[in-house]
């Protein structure tokens, strides 16, 4: 039972927390028309699971109700692809390509260097 506890656990923390950043966010982004808040949680999401990814490969010791709490509860919970697939389906239909593509595509390559950026910081602690 404690394992389902976990997720759901991590997954409400990772809500409220997605929901704060990202409101941040926009708040401070308010005139633009491009989704920083979320573009900002989802590069923040792949960042963290990148870093404690490779943390965990190298160091060992998140397993277990720990792992699924911030894997799968936690960041599952903090970022938001299907915020971004919506959003991005919106500027299509706005009849902003540019931005609707501009989104993907950073979304994609910010996440990707993200996930590398956390691996690189991580090795370099242990």
């Amino acid at each position: 039972m404690i394992r389902p506890l976990a997720v759901a656990a991590g997954g409400c923390v990772g809500a409220l927390l997605r929901w704060a950043v990202a409101g941040a966010v926009h708040r401070l982004t308010a005139e633009a028309a491009f989704p920083w808040g979320t573009f900002a949680v989802n590069a923040a999401g792949c960042l963290a699971i990148g870093f404690l990814a490779e943390l965990t490969e190298l160091r060992g010791g998140l397993g277990g109700p720990t792992r699924l709490f911030l894997f799968v509860g936690l960041l599952g919970g903090f970022t938001t692809f299907s915020t971004f697939g919506y959003e991005t389906l919106a500027l299509f239909r706005e009849g902003s390509t540019g931005l609707a593509a501009a989104n993907a595509a950073g979304q994609f390559g910010t996440g990707l260097l993200a996930v590398w950026v956390g691996i690189v910081l991580a090795r370099s602690i242990v």
